[in-house]
């Protein structure tokens, strides 16, 4: 398991401006948790209308194409929020420009579209970054001090629920149209509860599981169902789903001395809380430790934060290809039904 976070700088010599391609609600995230917005200089998005917004908003360029925007030496890193069927390509792209690249997940719409990126990735000196902010919560992030000051002893298993219960119109929004999402909630929210399983326990090297469509009038998946086991047989159960009437994220990781229940994401997912049970050698109830986080979300910002840090230092993120590659090649064997 691998620890992140770190100290916070504001200043970075090595990133001398930023372009975000995808003016959506998710570019809107990005663009604001730019703590030095002087860093932000440029934008794109199919949608002309989309881009000539985003520009005004935040007063940078908007570029007429995306070969305009990479064709810029003043850009060298570009943030990549678009539908999932361009952001595998779209970070090709930017790779072979000489960017360097934040792509939101999954990175792409399945794992055999990395193939080629991450041959490229070996011959570049450019970092990438999957953004997957959930690991970058402040529960989550002190779930990782815990366990990785060995407090609840050697993990055995964890059981993860993330839910939303969609909105009017949801089956005729774009995550809902399978050539542009590669999927329903399994790629969606589902890739989260995979990645932070798979950053606490590992490669999973066994899959079991179904998505299906319960409720919503669509033709990809509302409700994913998961076993993930490593070879040490460390178990993770997994449930995400678009009909959860009352929205929910739960994930609770037990080791052999103690467990960690996180709860609530802000918002309408409720108070972001983290709580450790402690057990006692006698057993019998555990001390208990509880923080709450009652603040605006601020993974956003930590984790591009986390990311130009790597940059200024030199080192590989840790939300890398090769982690969104072993994500989606999981979401592909559900898909697929195939299991192993």
């Amino acid at each position: 398991m691998v620890l992140i976070g770190g100290i916070i700088s504001l200043y970075y010599s090595k990133i001398n401006g930023i372009a975000i391609v995808g003016c959506g609600l998710i570019g809107r995230k990005r663009a604001d948790a730019i703590a030095d917005h002087r860093l932000l200089i440029g934008c794109y998005d199919i949608s002309n209308d989309s881009s000539q917004l985003f520009s005004k908003k935040y007063n940078i360029i908007s570029y007429n194409s995306i070969n305009d925007l990479l064709s810029d030496s003043n850009v060298n890193l570009v943030i990549i929020a678009t539908t999932h069927n361009s952001l595998a390509s779209l970070s090709l792209e930017c790779l072979k420009a000489n960017k360097h690249v934040f792509v939101e997940k999954p990175a792409a719409i399945n794992y055999r579209e990395l193939d080629e990126l991450l041959k490229f990735k070996k011959n570049t000196n450019c970092k990438i970054h999957v953004g997957f902010n959930h690991r970058h919560h402040r529960a989550l992030l002190k779930a990782q001090e815990i366990v990785h000051s060995g407090k609840i002893g050697d993990l055995m298993f964890i059981r993860g629920r993330y839910g939303h219960g969609g909105r009017i119109g949801y089956e005729k929004e774009w995550r809902s149209n399978e050539i542009l999402s590669g999927g329903g909630e399994l790629i969606d929210q589902g890739s989260h509860l995979i990645d932070l399983a798979g950053l606490f326990l590992g490669k999973f090297h066994l899959v079991r599981g179904f998505a299906d469509t319960f409720y919503w009038d669509m033709n990809v998946d509302d409700n994913a169902f998961l076993t993930l086991r490593t070879k040490n047989g460390q178990t993770a159960f997994l449930h995400a789903s678009s009909s959860e009437w009352k929205n929910i994220f739960s994930f609770e990781i037990y080791g052999r001395t103690g467990k960690i229940d996180i709860n609530g994401l802000g918002g309408s997912y409720g108070i972001e809380k983290i709580t450790h049970y402690e057990m006692l050698p006698e057993m019998g109830p555990p001390n208990t430790y509880s923080w709450e986080y009652p603040f605006p979300d601020n993974s956003w910002k930590v984790e591009l934060e986390y990311f130009f840090n790597c940059i200024e230092k030199n080192i590989d993120s840790s939300s890398s290809l090769e982690n969104a590659y072993e994500v989606l090649k999981i979401i592909s064997k559900i898909y697929e039904g195939v299991t192993s």
